[in-house]
């Protein structure tokens, strides 16, 4: 149904695998980000959703059946279950789904990529893909109750990042992460378009608004458990 109400361009889905894990990790405009992917994406992905959306009676049937694994983002032992059935979901060879910026853009601009999806790569063995969603934000802004139709959406996949080649240079753990996540957010820059702030989404104070290096920066910050990642909002 969505393919009539929407028209839709896509590229670089031939890149995807046909089996095994990988991990897929878009830019994050619109609540119907994840929704689109799943729909083109031949193969069942699981992806990270807030905790919050099982509260709704709009969202606490329709996620679940997409696939979305709930994460509580206050942390602790719920948003741990969390992010081993994410870890289980990878290694039974299937797609997993996590926003790297962890919440929406509220402002169109792509925002500092947080460390989960690097480190359960890391973890699993598995390659991560970078994923451009263009046009969802024009289509349901944050805080409309419902989608515009007739709009046009682009979906791309970018070249998988393999993470391996970064594990055999022998760098402390936060460092590692760091990099393979600013890598990931300079090409999902690159398939997007958009402006890059160098500070946290959610964050009021803003540093360095350019473009995602692929040099490694860091901060205290920089360490933390996937459990502030990926949860899009």
């Amino acid at each position: 149904v969505a393919k009539q109400l929407w028209h839709f361009n896509l590229e670089g889905f031939e890149r995807l695998p046909a089996e095994g894990p990988a991990i897929l990790a878009p830019n994050h405009i619109s609540f119907l980000d994840s929704a689109f992917l799943m729909l083109h994406v031949p193969r069942n992905i699981s992806f990270v959703g807030k905790a919050e959306y099982m509260d709704s009676w709009k969202t606490k049937y329709f996620f679940p059946m997409m696939g979305m694994i709930p994460i509580d983002r206050g942390g602790g032992e719920k948003s741990q279950a969390a992010l081993d059935t994410a870890e289980r979901v990878l290694r039974r060879g299937e797609l997993f789904g996590i926003f790297p910026e962890g919440t929406r853009s509220r402002d169109g601009y792509l925002y500092k990529g947080r460390t989960g999806a690097a480190r359960l790569a890391l973890k699993v063995g598995c390659p991560i893909f970078p994923v451009g969603v263009i046009g969802t934000r024009e289509i349901q802004p944050p805080d409309a109750k419902l989608p515009k139709l007739r709009k046009e959406c682009t979906i791309r996949i970018g070249r998988p990042i393999n993470v391996a080649r970064y594990a055999s240079r022998g760098m402390q753990e936060h460092l590692l992460l760091r990099q393979i996540t600013d890598e990931l957010m300079f090409e999902i820059r690159e398939l997007t378009g958009q402006e890059y702030r160098n500070v946290y989404a959610g964050k009021t104070a803003e540093t360095e608004p350019t473009v995602a290096a692929k040099v490694a920066t860091v901060s205290d910050a920089d360490a933390r458990e996937l459990t502030s990642a990926g949860a899009g909002d």
